[in-house]
């Protein structure tokens, strides 16, 4: 599969998604390394006028889920992804639309988590996402574990 067909399938998956859906996410950008998605804050908002801390973690969630089904599909391999566990971070308020990067955490061998789903039927792997302030600061982390299970 293509990286534009990878794209524009996990595209169709977010919008299938009814609570990913009403977040208006967007797959913006995939380099290799690093996926990126996007929110617009004016459906995103708290109370406060910034982005809502739900949406925060939902978006950099989706990304690293993302992130590891749009692997899987260029490795041509047909897994579920689920999220196992999180930790996240507030770090700031954000006051404009919402931008998640998703890259393996350092140390993380894609090779041997695909060894790994082979030959075992399920992997996992952890991601580290954020989201970044316009002026280059940190709005919000999240580091995850991933699980895959191959599809029977």
């Amino acid at each position: 599969m293509s990286v534009d067909a990878a794209l524009q399938t996990l595209r169709d998956y977010c919008r299938s998604m009814p609570p990913v859906a009403a977040m208006q996410v967007d797959v913006a950008s995939y380099d290799g390394e690093r996926l990126r998605l996007t929110a617009p804050l004016s459906v995103n908002v708290n109370d406060k006028g910034n982005a809502f801390g739900g949406s925060l973690t939902s978006l950099m969630t989706v990304t690293g889920w993302g992130l590891v089904t749009l692997r899987l599909q260029l490795a041509g391999l047909k897994a579920e992804v689920y999220v196992a566990d999180s930790a996240i971070r507030y770090l700031a308020p954000l006051h404009a639309d919402l931008e998640a990067q998703a890259a393996f955490a350092p140390g993380e061998s894609w090779e041997m988590f695909l060894q790994t789903l082979k030959q075992r039927g399920r992997a996992r792997i952890q991601v580290e996402a954020q989201v970044p302030l316009p002026d280059g600061g940190i709005a919000t982390t999240l580091t995850g574990r991933f699980v895959a299970i191959v599809k029977r």
